[in-house]
Protein backbone atom coordinates (compact mmCIF):
# COMPACT_ATOMS: atom_id res chain seq x y z
CA UNK A 1 0.00 0.00 0.00
CA UNK A 2 1.33 3.57 -0.56
CA UNK A 3 0.41 6.77 1.16
CA UNK A 4 0.94 10.48 0.60
CA UNK A 5 1.41 13.12 2.48
CA UNK A 6 -1.35 15.24 2.72
CA UNK A 7 0.78 18.84 2.24
CA UNK A 8 2.02 17.13 -1.10
CA UNK A 9 0.16 14.36 -2.56
CA UNK A 10 3.87 13.85 -4.98
CA UNK A 11 5.37 12.61 -1.67
CA UNK A 12 4.53 8.76 -1.75
CA UNK A 13 5.77 6.20 0.60
CA UNK A 14 5.31 2.64 1.56
CA UNK A 15 3.76 2.05 4.93
CA UNK A 16 7.00 0.77 6.31
CA UNK A 17 8.37 3.97 5.20
CA UNK A 18 5.74 5.76 6.75
CA UNK A 19 6.19 4.15 10.27
CA UNK A 20 9.80 4.40 10.18
CA UNK A 21 9.71 8.32 9.26
CA UNK A 22 6.64 9.28 11.07
CA UNK A 23 5.87 12.47 8.87
CA UNK A 24 6.04 13.65 5.33
CA UNK A 25 8.33 16.73 4.51
CA UNK A 26 7.12 20.24 5.62
CA UNK A 27 5.46 18.41 8.55
CA UNK A 28 2.79 16.76 6.15
CA UNK A 29 0.42 13.93 7.89
CA UNK A 30 0.12 10.43 5.40
CA UNK A 31 -3.02 9.50 4.25
CA UNK A 32 -3.60 6.14 2.48
CA UNK A 33 -4.28 6.26 -1.61
CA UNK A 34 -6.79 3.92 -1.00
CA UNK A 35 -9.53 3.21 1.17
CA UNK A 36 -11.96 0.61 -0.27
CA UNK A 37 -14.97 -0.70 1.62
CA UNK A 38 -14.63 -4.25 2.88
CA UNK A 39 -16.70 -6.99 1.60
CA UNK A 40 -19.45 -8.64 4.07
CA UNK A 41 -19.21 -6.46 7.24
CA UNK A 42 -21.74 -8.86 8.89
CA UNK A 43 -19.54 -11.86 8.70
CA UNK A 44 -16.60 -9.56 9.37
CA UNK A 45 -18.05 -8.77 12.95
CA UNK A 46 -19.06 -12.45 13.44
CA UNK A 47 -14.77 -12.77 13.94
CA UNK A 48 -12.72 -12.40 17.28
CA UNK A 49 -10.94 -9.39 17.33
CA UNK A 50 -7.32 -10.75 16.55
CA UNK A 51 -8.66 -12.78 13.50
CA UNK A 52 -10.55 -9.62 12.10
CA UNK A 53 -8.50 -6.94 12.90
CA UNK A 54 -5.74 -8.92 10.54
CA UNK A 55 -8.16 -8.59 8.02
CA UNK A 56 -8.69 -4.94 8.36
CA UNK A 57 -5.30 -4.23 8.61
CA UNK A 58 -4.33 -6.54 5.87
CA UNK A 59 -7.28 -4.02 3.54
CA UNK A 60 -5.31 -0.96 4.75
CA UNK A 61 -1.27 -2.18 4.50
CA UNK A 62 -1.25 -4.77 1.31
CA UNK A 63 1.26 -7.35 1.34
CA UNK A 64 3.96 -5.47 3.36
CA UNK A 65 3.66 -7.98 5.83
CA UNK A 66 2.52 -11.68 4.96
CA UNK A 67 -0.92 -12.92 6.41
CA UNK A 68 1.03 -14.83 8.82
CA UNK A 69 3.83 -11.88 10.32
CA UNK A 70 0.33 -9.15 10.61
CA UNK A 71 -1.27 -12.51 12.81
CA UNK A 72 1.60 -12.61 15.16
CA UNK A 73 1.92 -8.08 15.12
CA UNK A 74 -1.87 -8.03 16.04
CA UNK A 75 -1.75 -11.15 18.63
CA UNK A 76 1.46 -9.96 20.43
CA UNK A 77 -0.28 -6.09 20.07
CA UNK A 78 -4.09 -6.73 20.75
CA UNK A 79 -3.76 -9.25 23.99
CA UNK A 80 -6.38 -7.91 26.10
CA UNK A 81 -10.24 -7.30 25.64
CA UNK A 82 -12.77 -3.95 24.92
CA UNK A 83 -15.46 -4.41 26.09
CA UNK A 84 -19.03 -2.84 26.14
CA UNK A 85 -20.55 -1.96 28.79
CA UNK A 86 -24.31 -1.19 29.42
CA UNK A 87 -25.03 1.90 31.40
CA UNK A 88 -28.79 2.22 30.83
CA UNK A 89 -31.61 1.50 28.06
CA UNK A 90 -30.03 3.68 25.53
CA UNK A 91 -26.13 4.50 25.84
CA UNK A 92 -23.15 1.81 26.83
CA UNK A 93 -19.57 2.67 26.88
CA UNK A 94 -16.74 1.17 25.13
CA UNK A 95 -13.87 0.38 27.93
CA UNK A 96 -10.47 1.07 26.30
CA UNK A 97 -8.94 1.27 29.02
CA UNK A 98 -8.27 -2.44 30.15
CA UNK A 99 -4.44 -2.69 28.17
CA UNK A 100 -0.98 -2.39 30.61
CA UNK A 101 -1.19 1.14 31.27
CA UNK A 102 -4.90 1.52 31.38
CA UNK A 103 -5.51 3.33 28.00
CA UNK A 104 -7.02 3.25 24.93
CA UNK A 105 -3.33 4.48 23.78
CA UNK A 106 -2.38 0.95 24.29
CA UNK A 107 -3.68 -0.20 20.64
CA UNK A 108 -1.73 2.11 18.65
CA UNK A 109 1.64 2.25 21.22
CA UNK A 110 1.98 -1.64 21.32
CA UNK A 111 0.84 -2.29 17.65
CA UNK A 112 3.65 0.19 16.00
CA UNK A 113 6.37 -1.31 18.75
CA UNK A 114 5.78 -4.54 17.32
CA UNK A 115 5.79 -3.58 13.29
CA UNK A 116 8.61 -1.62 13.98
CA UNK A 117 10.48 -4.35 15.84
CA UNK A 118 10.44 -6.09 12.46
CA UNK A 119 11.04 -3.28 10.34
CA UNK A 120 14.45 -2.23 11.48
CA UNK A 121 17.64 -3.95 10.88
CA UNK A 122 20.21 -2.67 13.22
CA UNK A 123 19.89 0.85 12.61
CA UNK A 124 19.32 2.91 15.36
CA UNK A 125 16.13 4.67 15.99
CA UNK A 126 14.74 7.53 18.29
CA UNK A 127 11.03 7.86 19.00
CA UNK A 128 10.26 11.26 20.04
CA UNK A 129 6.49 12.08 21.05
CA UNK A 130 4.63 14.22 22.95
CA UNK A 131 2.28 13.38 25.42
CA UNK A 132 -0.59 15.32 26.80
CA UNK A 133 -1.19 12.51 29.38
CA UNK A 134 -1.71 8.75 28.11
CA UNK A 135 0.25 8.70 25.16
CA UNK A 136 3.22 8.74 27.09
CA UNK A 137 2.54 5.82 29.56
CA UNK A 138 1.31 3.61 26.40
CA UNK A 139 4.18 4.55 23.91
CA UNK A 140 7.17 4.09 26.99
CA UNK A 141 5.61 0.30 27.81
CA UNK A 142 5.15 -0.89 24.29
CA UNK A 143 8.92 0.38 23.37
CA UNK A 144 10.83 -0.80 26.53
CA UNK A 145 13.24 -2.83 26.86
CA UNK A 146 13.82 -3.01 22.47
CA UNK A 147 16.89 -2.65 21.58
CA UNK A 148 18.35 0.22 19.34
CA UNK A 149 14.98 2.09 19.73
CA UNK A 150 15.31 4.75 22.15
CA UNK A 151 12.32 6.53 23.54
CA UNK A 152 11.82 10.58 24.22
CA UNK A 153 8.33 11.69 25.60
CA UNK A 154 7.50 15.04 26.52
CA UNK A 155 5.19 16.42 28.33
CA UNK A 156 3.36 19.69 29.52
CA UNK A 157 4.76 20.08 33.16
CA UNK A 158 2.41 20.13 35.80
CA UNK A 159 -0.15 19.87 33.46
CA UNK A 160 -1.03 16.01 33.76
CA UNK A 161 -2.30 14.19 36.97
CA UNK A 162 -0.02 12.49 38.99
CA UNK A 163 -0.31 8.62 38.53
CA UNK A 164 -0.27 9.58 34.41
CA UNK A 165 3.36 11.07 34.71
CA UNK A 166 4.09 7.91 37.38
CA UNK A 167 3.32 5.43 34.87
CA UNK A 168 6.09 6.54 32.24
CA UNK A 169 8.56 8.55 34.14
CA UNK A 170 9.79 5.69 36.19
CA UNK A 171 11.10 3.28 33.64
CA UNK A 172 14.46 4.59 32.47
CA UNK A 173 16.67 2.53 30.65
CA UNK A 174 15.83 2.81 27.00
CA UNK A 175 12.79 5.64 27.82
CA UNK A 176 13.73 9.35 28.69
CA UNK A 177 11.02 12.18 30.31
CA UNK A 178 11.03 15.25 29.75
CA UNK A 179 8.70 17.49 31.36
CA UNK A 180 8.34 21.08 29.48
CA UNK A 181 7.80 24.50 30.67
CA UNK A 182 4.76 25.16 28.63
CA UNK A 183 1.12 23.35 27.45
CA UNK A 184 0.69 20.18 25.08
CA UNK A 185 1.12 22.78 21.78
CA UNK A 186 3.91 23.67 22.97
CA UNK A 187 5.75 20.04 23.35
CA UNK A 188 3.57 19.40 19.46
CA UNK A 189 5.25 22.59 18.32
CA UNK A 190 8.96 21.25 19.72
CA UNK A 191 8.51 17.79 17.95
CA UNK A 192 7.38 19.10 14.83
CA UNK A 193 10.48 21.76 14.96
CA UNK A 194 12.72 18.17 15.24
CA UNK A 195 11.08 16.80 12.75
CA UNK A 196 11.95 19.82 9.82
CA UNK A 197 15.54 19.82 11.17
CA UNK A 198 17.06 17.61 8.73
CA UNK A 199 20.60 17.08 10.26
CA UNK A 200 18.70 16.26 13.85
CA UNK A 201 16.49 13.27 11.77
CA UNK A 202 19.25 11.98 10.38
CA UNK A 203 22.19 11.64 12.91
CA UNK A 204 19.58 10.02 16.05
CA UNK A 205 16.95 8.42 13.46
CA UNK A 206 14.05 10.04 14.40
CA UNK A 207 10.44 8.81 14.62
CA UNK A 208 7.07 10.05 16.41
CA UNK A 209 4.32 7.31 17.86
CA UNK A 210 1.95 10.53 18.44
CA UNK A 211 -1.31 9.75 16.22
CA UNK A 212 0.32 11.70 13.30
CA UNK A 213 2.15 8.10 12.88
CA UNK A 214 -0.02 6.47 10.28
CA UNK A 215 0.69 2.78 12.16
CA UNK A 216 -1.07 4.14 15.72
CA UNK A 217 -3.54 5.45 13.50
CA UNK A 218 -4.53 2.04 11.61
CA UNK A 219 -4.07 0.13 15.14
CA UNK A 220 -7.19 2.89 17.05
CA UNK A 221 -9.75 2.10 13.55
CA UNK A 222 -9.62 -1.86 14.88
CA UNK A 223 -11.50 -1.04 18.19
CA UNK A 224 -14.30 0.46 16.68
CA UNK A 225 -14.99 -3.09 15.04
CA UNK A 226 -14.96 -4.93 18.03
CA UNK A 227 -17.49 -2.54 19.57
CA UNK A 228 -20.02 -2.72 17.02
CA UNK A 229 -19.29 -7.02 17.00
CA UNK A 230 -20.51 -6.74 20.54
CA UNK A 231 -23.93 -4.81 19.83
CA UNK A 232 -27.00 -6.58 18.18
CA UNK A 233 -26.85 -6.59 14.26
CA UNK A 234 -29.98 -4.72 14.35
CA UNK A 235 -28.72 -1.93 16.56
CA UNK A 236 -25.68 -1.56 14.37
CA UNK A 237 -27.13 0.93 12.05
CA UNK A 238 -28.66 3.44 14.65
CA UNK A 239 -25.65 3.77 16.80
CA UNK A 240 -24.11 7.03 17.28
CA UNK A 241 -20.66 6.83 18.31
CA UNK A 242 -19.41 9.96 20.98
CA UNK A 243 -15.62 10.19 21.08
CA UNK A 244 -13.59 12.22 23.87
CA UNK A 245 -11.56 14.50 21.48
CA UNK A 246 -8.78 16.37 21.66
CA UNK A 247 -5.66 15.74 18.96
CA UNK A 248 -8.71 14.07 17.33
CA UNK A 249 -6.92 10.74 16.66
CA UNK A 250 -9.55 8.52 17.97
CA UNK A 251 -11.95 10.25 16.01
CA UNK A 252 -9.73 10.00 12.42
CA UNK A 253 -9.96 6.22 13.29
CA UNK A 254 -13.60 6.15 14.02
CA UNK A 255 -14.31 7.91 10.67
CA UNK A 256 -11.86 5.94 8.48
CA UNK A 257 -13.87 2.64 10.27
CA UNK A 258 -16.78 4.09 8.76
CA UNK A 259 -15.34 4.98 5.13
CA UNK A 260 -14.37 0.49 5.32
CA UNK A 261 -17.71 -0.07 5.89
CA UNK A 262 -18.91 -0.01 9.42
CA UNK A 263 -22.20 0.96 9.66
CA UNK A 264 -22.02 4.08 12.32
CA UNK A 265 -24.85 6.36 12.02
CA UNK A 266 -22.86 9.15 12.75
CA UNK A 267 -20.38 10.67 15.11
CA UNK A 268 -20.22 13.34 18.11
CA UNK A 269 -17.25 15.29 18.51
CA UNK A 270 -16.44 16.00 22.37
CA UNK A 271 -14.19 18.54 23.38
CA UNK A 272 -13.76 20.56 26.79
CA UNK A 273 -13.68 24.25 26.83
CA UNK A 274 -10.64 24.16 24.10
CA UNK A 275 -13.25 23.90 21.55
CA UNK A 276 -11.33 25.35 18.30
CA UNK A 277 -12.83 22.21 16.44
CA UNK A 278 -16.88 22.82 17.55
CA UNK A 279 -15.91 26.56 16.85
CA UNK A 280 -14.57 25.90 13.07
CA UNK A 281 -17.92 23.69 12.71
CA UNK A 282 -20.40 26.45 13.38
CA UNK A 283 -18.05 28.80 12.08
CA UNK A 284 -16.01 27.80 9.16
CA UNK A 285 -13.17 29.79 11.17
CA UNK A 286 -10.15 27.90 12.40
CA UNK A 287 -9.31 30.10 15.20
CA UNK A 288 -6.99 28.20 18.00
CA UNK A 289 -7.19 29.91 21.07
CA UNK A 290 -4.68 29.80 24.33
CA UNK A 291 -5.20 26.08 25.71
CA UNK A 292 -6.46 25.98 28.86
CA UNK A 293 -6.19 23.60 31.61
CA UNK A 294 -9.09 21.41 32.52
CA UNK A 295 -10.23 18.26 34.37
CA UNK A 296 -9.88 16.22 31.19
CA UNK A 297 -6.23 17.29 30.77
CA UNK A 298 -5.44 14.88 27.49
CA UNK A 299 -8.07 17.01 25.90
CA UNK A 300 -6.04 20.49 26.77
CA UNK A 301 -5.27 20.72 22.89
CA UNK A 302 -6.32 23.68 20.76
CA UNK A 303 -4.29 22.81 18.14
CA UNK A 304 -5.28 18.97 16.80
CA UNK A 305 -2.63 17.66 14.77
CA UNK A 306 -4.98 14.96 13.26
CA UNK A 307 -7.47 17.42 12.06
CA UNK A 308 -6.13 17.87 8.54
CA UNK A 309 -6.82 13.75 8.18
CA UNK A 310 -10.44 14.30 8.95
CA UNK A 311 -10.68 17.10 6.39
CA UNK A 312 -8.53 15.07 4.07
CA UNK A 313 -11.09 11.92 4.20
CA UNK A 314 -14.35 14.23 4.09
CA UNK A 315 -13.06 15.75 0.43
CA UNK A 316 -11.69 11.91 -0.54
CA UNK A 317 -15.10 10.68 0.31
CA UNK A 318 -17.32 13.57 -0.71
CA UNK A 319 -18.61 14.20 3.01
CA UNK A 320 -19.82 17.58 4.12
CA UNK A 321 -18.25 18.00 7.45
CA UNK A 322 -21.17 20.43 8.63
CA UNK A 323 -22.69 17.04 9.71
CA UNK A 324 -20.36 16.15 12.00
CA UNK A 325 -21.92 16.49 15.19
CA UNK A 326 -19.50 18.38 18.17
CA UNK A 327 -19.58 20.07 21.17
CA UNK A 328 -17.84 21.25 24.22
CA UNK A 329 -18.39 20.73 28.65
CA UNK A 330 -17.40 23.16 30.81
CA UNK A 331 -15.25 21.53 33.99
CA UNK A 332 -18.41 22.26 36.01
CA UNK A 333 -20.72 20.08 33.82
CA UNK A 334 -17.61 17.69 33.18
CA UNK A 335 -18.02 16.94 37.28
CA UNK A 336 -21.73 16.94 37.09
CA UNK A 337 -21.28 14.31 33.93
CA UNK A 338 -18.97 11.90 36.31
CA UNK A 339 -21.81 11.65 38.88
CA UNK A 340 -24.96 11.24 36.66
CA UNK A 341 -22.76 8.45 35.46
CA UNK A 342 -21.94 7.55 38.94
CA UNK A 343 -25.62 7.60 39.85
CA UNK A 344 -26.31 5.15 37.54
CA UNK A 345 -23.66 2.87 38.86
CA UNK A 346 -20.89 3.44 36.13
CA UNK A 347 -17.38 4.59 37.51
CA UNK A 348 -16.20 7.16 34.82
CA UNK A 349 -13.40 9.75 34.41
CA UNK A 350 -13.66 12.99 33.46
CA UNK A 351 -12.67 12.47 29.58
CA UNK A 352 -15.44 9.38 29.20
CA UNK A 353 -17.96 11.33 31.16
CA UNK A 354 -17.73 14.69 28.54
CA UNK A 355 -18.28 12.19 25.79
CA UNK A 356 -21.54 10.62 27.19
CA UNK A 357 -22.73 14.20 28.30
CA UNK A 358 -22.97 15.03 24.68
CA UNK A 359 -23.97 11.88 23.31
CA UNK A 360 -27.01 11.92 26.03
CA UNK A 361 -27.55 15.31 25.28
CA UNK A 362 -27.75 14.94 21.54
CA UNK A 363 -29.67 11.39 21.44
CA UNK A 364 -32.99 10.89 19.16
CA UNK A 365 -35.34 8.72 20.41
CA UNK A 366 -34.73 5.69 17.46
CA UNK A 367 -30.79 5.79 17.92
CA UNK A 368 -29.05 3.83 20.41
CA UNK A 369 -25.51 5.74 21.98
CA UNK A 370 -21.95 4.43 22.25
CA UNK A 371 -19.18 6.53 23.85
CA UNK A 372 -15.59 6.16 24.41
CA UNK A 373 -14.09 5.50 27.70
CA UNK A 374 -10.48 6.39 27.09
CA UNK A 375 -8.89 5.50 30.59
CA UNK A 376 -9.03 3.74 33.93
CA UNK A 377 -10.56 6.44 36.17
CA UNK A 378 -7.76 5.25 39.10
CA UNK A 379 -5.72 7.60 36.23
CA UNK A 380 -7.72 9.77 37.38
CA UNK A 381 -8.04 9.21 41.05
CA UNK A 382 -7.29 12.77 42.73
CA UNK A 383 -9.85 14.49 40.66
CA UNK A 384 -12.64 11.55 40.45
CA UNK A 385 -12.53 11.02 44.18
CA UNK A 386 -13.06 14.80 44.67
CA UNK A 387 -16.44 15.09 42.37
CA UNK A 388 -17.63 12.03 44.00
CA UNK A 389 -16.66 12.03 47.57
CA UNK A 390 -15.41 8.48 47.98
CA UNK A 391 -12.34 6.51 47.67
CA UNK A 392 -12.52 4.65 44.44
CA UNK A 393 -9.35 2.37 44.79
CA UNK A 394 -5.91 1.82 42.83
CA UNK A 395 -5.60 -1.36 40.47
CA UNK A 396 -2.32 -3.09 40.47
CA UNK A 397 -0.67 -1.63 37.38
CA UNK A 398 -0.97 2.04 39.08
CA UNK A 399 -0.16 1.21 42.85
CA UNK A 400 2.92 -0.70 41.37
CA UNK A 401 4.67 2.81 39.87
CA UNK A 402 2.98 5.17 42.82
CA UNK A 403 6.02 5.21 44.58
CA UNK A 404 8.56 5.02 41.90
CA UNK A 405 11.29 7.83 41.61
CA UNK A 406 10.38 10.04 38.48
CA UNK A 407 13.00 10.86 36.23
CA UNK A 408 12.29 13.01 34.25
CA UNK A 409 14.73 16.61 33.40
CA UNK A 410 13.02 19.60 33.30
CA UNK A 411 13.07 21.66 30.34
CA UNK A 412 12.53 25.24 29.12
CA UNK A 413 9.93 25.71 25.78
CA UNK A 414 13.07 25.40 24.13
CA UNK A 415 14.29 23.82 20.86
CA UNK A 416 17.56 24.59 21.30
CA UNK A 417 17.72 22.86 24.24
CA UNK A 418 15.86 20.08 23.01
CA UNK A 419 18.18 19.50 19.99
CA UNK A 420 20.96 19.84 22.85
CA UNK A 421 19.60 16.81 24.46
CA UNK A 422 18.35 14.66 21.87
CA UNK A 423 21.58 14.64 20.08
CA UNK A 424 23.78 14.38 23.59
Amino acid sequence: MKLYSIKDHAETVSFSQAVKQGMGKNQGLFFPTEINPIDDIDALLEMNLVDRSRVILQSLIGDEFSEQVLHEIVEGAFNFPAPVVKVNDKISALELFHGPTLAFKDFGGRFMAQCLSRLTSGEKITILTATSGDTGAAVAHAFYGIENIEVVVMYPKGKISFLQEQMFCTLGGNIRTIAVDGDFDACQALMKQSFDDAELRQAIGLNSANSINISRLMAQICYYFEAFAQLPKAQRAQTVVSVPSGNFGNLTAGLLAKALGLPVKRFIAATNINDTVPRYLQSGEWDPKATQATLSNAMDVSVPSNWPRIEELARVKGWDLSELASDFLSDDDTKSAVVALSDQGYLCEPHGAIAYDRLNAQLSDDEFGLFLCTAHPAKFKESVEDILGHDIGLPKELADCADKPNLSVDMANDFAALRAFLMA
